[in-house]
C-alpha cells in the first residue's frame, strides 16, 4: 500500500546530456504525438553520441596520448640547426717579420647542424613512457564510467516518466469510478434511501484522489522537465518518451555477478590504472637518479680559421660523447621513492576498499529485485482481494446492508493496490539497471 511520500518517489540525476536525435521534432511535451517520441535506446544513444562531459572526457584522452606520444620523443635523436653572427672588436694582431698577423676575424660566422642521441640512460626513458602509458588508460576508463553513469541517469528519468504516466491512471480510473458511485448516491438521496451524508463524504473521497492525481502530475512534469535539460532542450520543448511498462523478471546468479562486477566493473579498472602508475612512478624515481651516457655530432660551416684564409668559411665537424653521473642530490630522489612507495600503498588500499564497495553495490541490486518480486507478488494478491473487496462492499451497499464507508475505503484500497504493484515494477526495474551498472555492464 502507497501513501504520498512512498509513491512521490524523487528521481536523483546529476549528471547532464545533450540533444536527443535530431529526426524528432521539437514540440512541446503536452502536445507531442507517438511520431515525436523518443525510445529508451534512442535516448540513451542520443545522449552518449553528443554529450559535452564525454567530449571534456576525450579531449583529456587526447591530452594524455599526446603527453605519451611526447615521452616516447625521447627515444629518438634530437637535431637542431644553428646560425649565428659576432662582432668582436677590436681583434688581437700580431706583428711578425715585418707584417701583421689576425688571431680572429673582426666578424665571426657559424652555421651548422648537431644531432644529440641518449645512448643509455638506464631505463630512464623507458620508465617515463611507461607511466605516461597508465595515465592515458586512467583517462579512456574515465571516459567509460561517465558513459556507463550518464546511461543510467538517462534509464532512471525514462522509466520515472513511465511510472508517473501509468500512477496518474490509476487515479483516474479511481476517480472515475467515485464519481460513478457519487451519481449513485445523489440518486438514493432523491430516492429517500441515503442521506446528503453520504454524498458529501463521497466527495471527500473524490477530492483526495485527485489531490493525489495533482501530485503524481507535478513529479511527471518535474520528469519531463528533467528530461528537458538532460537533452539540452528548452523546458517546454522535448519530447516524450514511449515505451511499455511492465513487469519482466529474470534469473539471478549472485555468484556470477559477484565476479563480472570485480573483472569489469570501470571502477575496478580505474582503480587498478592507479596501482599501475603509481607503480611506473616509483620505477622512474628509481632510476632517476641513474648515469645517462649521450652522443652528439654537429657538421656545418664557420669562418675562423687562420689557415689560408682567415675569412673564409669552411666546412668543419665534431663528434663527441658526455657521460653525466649524478653525485648529490641532497636526498630529493630518497623522498621521490618514498612518496612513490606510498602512492603504491594508497592505490592498493583504494582497490580493495573498490572492490567491498562492487560486492556491496551487486548485493544490494540482488537485494532491491527480491524485495520487489516479493512486493510485485503481494501486489497482485492484494490487488485481486481488494477487487472482490469492492465488489461485495457495492453490492451489500445496494441492498442495503453495507455502508457507504464500506466501498469508499474498498475504492481506496484497489487504488493503492494498483500503485504498489507499479511501485513494484518501477523500483525491480531500477533494479535490473542497478545490477547491470554493478556489475560493470553495458547500459546503452
Amino acid at each position: 500500500m502507497l501513501s504520498r511520500p512512498q509513491y512521490a518517489t524523487p528521481f536523483l540525476v546529476t549528471l547532464g546530456l545533450l540533444v536527443g536525435s535530431a529526426a524528432h521534432a521539437q514540440v512541446p511535451i503536452s502536445a507531442a504525438t507517438g511520431g515525436d517520441s523518443l525510445s529508451l535506446e534512442t535516448t540513451i544513444r542520443s545522449v552518449l553520441d553528443a554529450n559535452p562531459a564525454i567530449n571534456a572526457l576525450q579531449e583529456e584522452v587526447n591530452q594524455a596520448q599526446s603527453r605519451l606520444d611526447q615521452s616516447r620523443t625521447s627515444l629518438r635523436p634530437i637535431v637542431d640547426g644553428t646560425v649565428s653572427f659576432t662582432r668582436v672588436d677590436p681583434v688581437v694582431k700580431i706583428p711578425l717579420a715585418g707584417e701583421t698577423f689576425q688571431l680572429a676575424p673582426a666578424n665571426n660566422y657559424d652555421g651548422h647542424v648537431t644531432a644529440r642521441y641518449t645512448l643509455l640512460d638506464f631505463g630512464r626513458a623507458n620508465a617515463a613512457i611507461e607511466a605516461a602509458r597508465s595515465r592515458s588508460l586512467t583517462a579512456a576508463d574515465n571516459i567509460n564510467v561517465t558513459r556507463r553513469d550518464l546511461a543510467y541517469a538517462a534509464a532512471q528519468t525514462y522509466y520515472g516518466i513511465l511510472f508517473a504516466r501509468e500512477a496518474i491512471r490509476v487515479q483516474d480510473a479511481q476517480i472515475v469510478s467515485l464519481r460513478q458511485h457519487q451519481r449513485e448516491m445523489e440518486k438514493r438521496v432523491e430516492g429517500g434511501v441515503s442521506t446528503q451524508f453520504d454524498v458529501t463524504t463521497t466527495q471527500v473521497r473524490i477530492a483526495q484522489a485527485q489531490d493525489r492525481k495533482i501530485d503524481l502530475q507535478n513529479q511527471l512534469r518535474n520528469q519531463e522537465i528533467q528530461l528537458a535539460r538532460l537533452l539540452h532542450r528548452p523546458e517546454g520543448e522535448a519530447a516524450v518518451v514511449r515505451g511499455r511498462f511492465e513487469y519482466q523478471p529474470q534469473a539471478v546468479n549472485v555468484q556470477e555477478a559477484l565476479a563480472k562486477g570485480s573483472e569489469n566493473r570501470p571502477e575496478v579498472k580505474l582503480a587498478k590504472d592507479a596501482e599501475q602508475t603509481a607503480t611506473a612512478l616509483l620505477r622512474v624515481a628509481e632510476v632517476g637518479n641513474k648515469p645517462s651516457l649521450g652522443l652528439l655530432a654537429q657538421a656545418g660551416g664557420k669562418n675562423g680559421y687562420i689557415v689560408p684564409n682567415l675569412e673564409r668559411v669552411r666546412f668543419n665537424t665534431v663528434a663527441g660523447a658526455q657521460l653525466s653521473i649524478p653525485i648529490y642530490d641532497a636526498g630529493r630522489n630518497k623522498l621521490q621513492r618514498l612518496e612513490a612507495q606510498s602512492a603504491i600503498k594508497g592505490a592498493q588500499a583504494r582497490s580493495q576498499d573498490t572492490q567491498e564497495q562492487v560486492r556491496a553495490d551487486v548485493l544490494q541490486a540482488v537485494n532491491n529485485m527480491q524485495t520487489s518480486t516479493a512486493r510485485y507478488d503481494n501486489s497482485q494478491v492484494q490487488i485481486t482481494q481488494a477487487s472482490d473487496a469492492l465488489t461485495r462492499a457495492k453490492a451489500r451497499y445496494r441492498y442495503g446492508v453495507g455502508s457507504n464507508l464500506d466501498v469508499l475505503d474498498a475504492e481506496t484500497q484497489l487504488a493503492q493496490s494498483r500503485l504498489s504493484r507499479l511501485q513494484s515494477i518501477y523500483n525491480y526495474t531500477l533494479g535490473q539497471y542497478q545490477l547491470r551498472r554493478a556489475t560493470g555492464e553495458q547500459i546503452w
